[in-house]
């Protein structure tokens, strides 16, 4: 047997003894005040809305993680305008655009009466090409929120410039604003080349 081999065993103990000591000691394993470790969970705490995990998840630009997020909260509460609103959002940031059109359309089939819907549809048929439609759909979403929304003001300009003249620069005007009910709003942009 050779000195590496006879060495082993004895520094094996050695490192167990060591562990086993700093274990049992004041400072061992056990939690500590310097905030190194995560902090417990407050099981009595009320959990955050799927949707707001949801559209906090697509705000980062976590499309995925978002659709996944709002598929659970349409298993706890149904699957309503809102949630499908951002299924179709969330689908759009990925570049699906005939799955995002078919959410955002069954969101007006259930609630028509926000301008939001509305304005992200447009924002899908923009991206799709479907110019004259998305004019009518930006024009009804203005419509519909009373001139007050900056966002869906600029898409409805973008879609009468691009629908007036076919020639304009696409890097110029493919600047579409996708809006969220509520306090946020998400801003879809052209890849850069």
């Amino acid at each position: 047997m050779t000195q590496r081999h006879r060495l082993r065993p004895v520094r094996s103990a050695i490192l167990g003894l060591t562990l086993g000591l700093a274990a049992c000691s004041t400072g061992g394993f056990s939690a500590s005040g310097d905030g190194t470790f995560a902090p417990g969970v407050d099981r009595g705490a009320t959990a955050v809305s799927g949707v707001d995990v949801g559209h906090r998840l697509l705000a980062a630009g976590e499309y995925e993680l978002a659709i996944r997020a709002f598929n659970r909260a349409a298993l706890a509460q149904g699957l309503d305008a809102e949630i499908l609103s951002g299924l179709g959002s969330a689908n759009l940031g990925l570049g699906r655009l005939g799955q995002a059109e078919k959410l955002l359309r069954r969101a007006i089939d259930a609630d028509d009466t926000q301008p939001e819907v509305w304005n992200n549809l447009g924002v899908v048929l923009m991206e799709a090409g479907k110019t004259g439609e998305a004019e009518q759909v930006f024009r009804k979403a203005y419509a519909m929120d009373n001139a007050e929304s900056e966002q869906i003001r600029d898409n409805l300009r973008l879609a009468l410039a691009k629908s007036d003249n076919s020639v304009i620069n696409d890097t110029d005007t493919n600047n579409y604003k996708l809006v969220r009910r509520g306090t946020s709003d998400y801003l879809i942009r052209p890849a850069s080349n």
